[in-house]
């Protein structure tokens, strides 16, 4: 039996158990009040008080809230309502941190707290609403950011993922407007669709995927965001030509992503682009043919060391992972003259950049990209089946691991030059 079909029987037995515990506790103190002469009505009231007083109970939940722009992360015991309409509770069983979680605490894309934190991670179905189809008790599933209603015009279309039907959330909140989420009677805001950093939550089924249990929990959480970022960029997005050339500026989980996509597409020239010199080694592990410090050259800026790496031409695709906003301006001239294409998908805490618009005058091409243009249904799949037949590295990108209630601990380790992707045990 796997770890996660044993956390979920030990989780349903205790929930049951409890459920039954109170429920004949409540049922022989309001009998015996009733035996002792009290008004049938007061009875029902005691009654119906109990029950809402044990629904509370028992949606208590702990979760990482972040009570506002820069402050610390807080271990706190929440509320998590019942499903509605088209939603789904899940039980989660590990998450894992990324990069734009740290934005997220400063208030970048959306300002607004308090809030659960969390996108990645995988978990198990505790409960559902009538209205969902193709889910059930106990599947698994992993939470994304964008969904796929296969009718809308975007959901045709080869040119983008981004659903018109069942949007990206920005304003951190169900699709009604309002939060599955509170704390002391206070409602609380999510990460996008979901909340990862907390035993559970709810989301609306058209952001779930369910996935086939064999596939290791750190391997499932990475893929519901920056491996697959990466990988559908150099996939779905720049659509890479076998043969080609790749510039990958940042080489963390995303990055990494890149160069692999790139390898499985068939570009045999792949340069990947970081400070950390302990990059290199990571680089190659999942297919990078050639490595640039820009820290190892004053000399040269990076697009012309790019340049001298292909013949003075530039590359076919560039991918600016890093959310480092000068280096927009070097990826794209990194490129070649007339066809180069740049694939922006870092995020930085700017809202705004300087572009050059003379290499882009010059008939390059800059595209903006979300979860690597991968649309849930159609194409992740895919990616899951890749996974589950170890065509893709997964276990080189996991360094370190840490409770959920040691979260603070994982943003000091992304600091460091040997981390690349922190899984949360929950």
């Amino acid at each position: 039996m796997s770890n996660s079909s044993s956390q979920l029987i030990t989780c349903k037995v205790s929930l049951e158990f409890s459920k039954v515990v109170l429920i004949k506790t409540v049922l022989s103190y309001c009998f015996s009040l009733n035996s002792e002469g009290w008004d049938y009505s007061y009875f029902l009231l005691f009654f119906a008080t109990l029950i809402s007083l044990m629904l509370v109970l028992w949606s208590n939940m702990a979760a990482i809230v972040c009570w506002g722009k820069g402050e610390p992360l807080k271990v706190e015991e929440i509320q998590v309502e019942p499903p509605k309409s088209s939603e789904v509770r899940v039980k989660m069983l590990c998450a894992s941190v990324c990069h734009s979680d740290i934005l997220s605490t400063r208030g970048f894309p959306s300002p607004l707290f308090p809030r659960v934190m969390g996108h990645e991670g995988v978990g198990v179905v505790e409960s559902i609403c009538e209205e969902v189809n193709g889910l059930k008790q106990g599947d698994v599933v992993i939470p994304t950011y964008v969904a796929e209603c296969q009718t809308c015009e975007n959901c045709t279309s080869e040119n983008t993922n981004l659903c018109l039907t069942y949007p990206l959330t920005l304003n951190c909140l169900m699709l009604d407007g309002t939060s599955r989420m509170s704390i002391r009677g206070q409602s609380l805001y999510h990460t996008f669709s979901c909340a990862t950093w907390s035993e559970y939550m709810v989301i609306n089924a058209n952001y779930v995927v369910k996935i086939h249990p064999s596939i290791a929990p750190s391997h499932a959480s990475f893929l519901s965001c920056g491996y697959s970022t990466g990988f559908g960029a150099a996939w779905k997005d720049a659509k890479v030509e076998e043969g080609s050339s790749v510039a990958v500026f940042g080489l963390g989980t995303v990055g990494l992503g890149v160069v692999e996509g790139a390898r499985i597409q068939g570009a045999t020239k792949i340069i990947g682009i970081d400070k950390n010199p302990r990059k290199k080694e990571n680089g190659h592990v999942f297919g990078m043919t050639d490595f640039i410090n820009p820290d190892g050259s004053d000399k040269y800026s990076i697009c012309e060391s790019v340049r001298a790496l292909t013949d003075g031409k530039g590359v076919d695709y560039s991918f600016e992972c890093s959310g480092v906003a000068p280096l927009v301006n070097e990826a794209i001239e990194s490129t070649k003259i007339g066809t180069g294409k740049t694939i922006l998908m870092g995020i930085g805490d700017h809202q705004s950049l300087q572009i050059n618009f003379l290499p882009l005058l010059c008939g390059r091409t800059l595209k903006g990209c979300v979860y690597g243009g991968i649309k849930t249904i159609s194409d992740l799949p895919i990616l899951l089946e890749k996974c589950r037949n170890k065509e893709i590295h997964l276990d080189e990108l996991l360094t370190h691991e840490v409770q959920l209630e040691d979260i603070n601990k994982a943003f000091e380790l992304l600091k460091q030059p040997d981390c690349v992707k922190v899984l949360v045990k929950i």
